[in-house]
């Protein structure tokens, strides 16, 4: 049994799938899928974090093992890749994370820049108590990028600070940044450090009716408000998973408010993966995905706010097993035409079952048309994981955790 096809029945087996997004067709051809790098275990392992571009069109993220550190298969690396002259793409390690104590080890989520690129993120362990980190890449040119751990998780008794996060960061127009690490916490500049605010605990409400577990990366609206999604919790039942609001009250506090509790009812969704990050529109609409329910293999999910501060659920599709995918892990991406793309990390290809890249298209009839853009076989890549990012001429970016030459995973892009 080779490499890739036992990590695809233990992946399989967990319903460790992840999920990614693809492009708008404007016309008849088919996409142009490509294969960018080619992760090999000593230069990164697995790329659950998807990736993030910058103004000049390169893409950063992180894999959450390889590297020359020396956890077993490595600690895991930050990378860089940048388009070159004749098509071909070329990979840079910017940092490689050691398991000393002190650096942090095992990032899971994706990475975002603020406006002098610098390169923020988390990771799941490493760091002084051995619970992961908030870092800083800081880039001082010629290739050269200093890290700077700005948060250790775990710092308070009884690590009422959080720990071991895998979702990944938002940064607000006063540069504080927004995670969540099973709670939602924020991150803002003292007095030459850091300080660490915990902003709600999970499991605060009687029965977990807040929701418990893990949380996705939040997003932030235009008043300052955060939405994110826990993956277990809720009025419904304890694996079902909620949508939450945050919203700053008086004395520096923050009040939240559960917008959907999901449920295992054979209609709705439940369990929204903690890669599966929201995202709102223009109207204020919320769109999500949960990896399991609906009819058998999860849903992609639209809230619209009505009266009363209450949000109607609307389920856009729901995924069956089999060749057009199943088991999303990762959230969505919108277009400016208002079309949805994402991934899933199960079915497709008969071969392989790898998961797909699938578009939603809206309808005048208020309908969602599904179609399937690539299904992955393996050589091309396994199990996409993380949001994909959108250029401005509508290509998408992407990873997969496995696949690829060595099986170690792979970063795409999808071309119209």
């Amino acid at each position: 049994m080779t490499r890739l096809t036992t990590k695809m029945k233990v992946i399989g087996a967990a319903v460790g799938f992840v999920l990614g997004l693809c492009i708008p067709l404007e016309s008849n051809a088919a996409p142009k899928y490509k294969l960018l790098a080619n992760f090999t275990g000593t230069g990164g392992s697995g790329p659950y974090g998807g990736v993030v571009i910058d103004k000049e069109g390169n893409l950063y993220g992180t894999t959450a093992g390889g590297g020359t550190g020396s956890c077993t298969g490595g600690c895991g690396i930050v990378f860089e890749l940048t388009p070159g002259k004749d098509g071909a793409w070329i990979e840079s390690e910017l940092h490689t994370f050691e398991n000393d104590g002190r650096d942090g080890e095992d990032p899971y989520s994706g990475l975002i820049l603020d406006t002098e690129g610098n390169v923020y993120g988390t990771t799941s362990s490493g760091g002084t108590h051995f619970s992961g980190v908030v870092f800083e890449l800081t880039h001082h040119g010629a290739g050269i990028w200093d890290e700077t751990v700005l948060y250790n998780f775990c710092a308070r008794q009884n690590c009422n600070d959080g720990g071991s996060p895998t979702a990944g960061l938002v940064m607000d127009h006063a540069g504080n940044l927004y995670g969540a690490a099973h709670d939602v916490f924020e991150l803002s500049r003292g007095s030459g450090h850091w300080e660490e605010k915990v902003l709600h605990r999970f499991c605060s409400w009687p029965n977990c009716r807040d929701g418990s577990g893990a949380g996705s990366t939040p997003i932030l609206d235009a008043t300052g408000n955060l939405y994110a999604t826990a993956e277990e919790g809720g009025r419904n039942c304890s694996s079902c998973g909620v949508v939450l609001e945050l919203t700053p009250a008086s004395g520096g506090r923050w009040k939240e408010l559960v917008l959907h509790a999901f449920d295992n009812n054979g209609k709705d969704g439940y369990t929204p993966g903690n890669g599966a990050a929201l995202i709102m529109d223009g109207s204020g609409n919320l769109y999500g995905t949960t990896e399991t329910g609906g009819c058998c293999g999860g849903i992609v999910f639209k809230l619209t706010p009505v009266s009363n501060g209450h949000w109607k659920e609307t389920i856009l599709y729901n995924f069956k097993p089999g060749a057009n995918g199943s088991f999303p892990t990762a959230g969505v991406i919108m277009d400016k035409a208002g079309n949805l793309y994402g991934t899933t990390a199960d079915g497709g290809s008969t071969s392989c079952g790898c998961g797909v890249i699938y578009k939603l298209a809206p309808t005048k009839n208020g309908k969602w048309t599904y179609s399937v853009l690539h299904r992955f076989s393996g050589a091309d890549g396994a199990f996409p994981a993380g949001s994909l990012m959108l250029d401005d001429k509508g290509n998408i970016y992407g990873g997969t955790v496995l696949g690829g030459s060595t099986d170690n995973g792979v970063i795409f892009e999808l071309t119209p």
